[in-house]
């Protein structure tokens, strides 16, 4: 149940086959794999936006994810999950997130992997600053609609 923070770009595709070797010992009950992977658009809230900026603090944002998941792990049947989230500098089409959720039926995979987004975009200490076209910065004061 691996939580990092990176702050270099990241092959999402390469990460989840590497978590996948690590399973071995499970990988026989493992009859489904559910992820997310969300990456940087290149507008917010009308603007066009050239840049963004990910700040965090290690610590609790860590503990915040590591939660997050011993929650998911409690509420559903799955084997494993994985959250992988980049900070830093983050330029559009950049991936900055990717959550899987792991577990021997597609039902608890796809909603423990629906619960890592949605509680990681709620509840994960993230401040996002964005630069917009015109040249302005300026601070997301609220995460996204994450279209439910």
């Amino acid at each position: 149940m691996p939580v990092k923070i990176v702050t270099e770009a990241f092959n999402p595709w390469e990460i989840l086959q590497s978590h996948e070797q690590n399973l071995q010992e499970k990988a026989g009950k493992c009859g489904a794999l559910s992820n997310f992977i969300g990456r940087m658009r290149d507008y917010n809230e009308g603007d066009d936006v050239t840049q963004m900026y990910l700040e965090h603090y290690p610590a609790m944002t860590t503990a915040h994810l590591n939660t997050i998941c011993e929650e998911a792990m409690q509420k559903w049947d799955i084997l494993d999950c994985l959250i992988v989230h980049r900070v830093g500098e983050i330029n559009p089409t950049d991936t900055i997130v990717l959550v899987a959720a792991w577990a021997g039926h597609r039902g608890s995979a796809f909603s423990a992997c629906r619960y890592l987004i949605e509680e990681l975009k709620h509840r994960a200490p993230f401040w996002k600053r964005e630069t917009l076209l015109n040249g302005d910065v300026r601070w997301v004061e609220k995460n996204t609609s994450g279209d439910l």
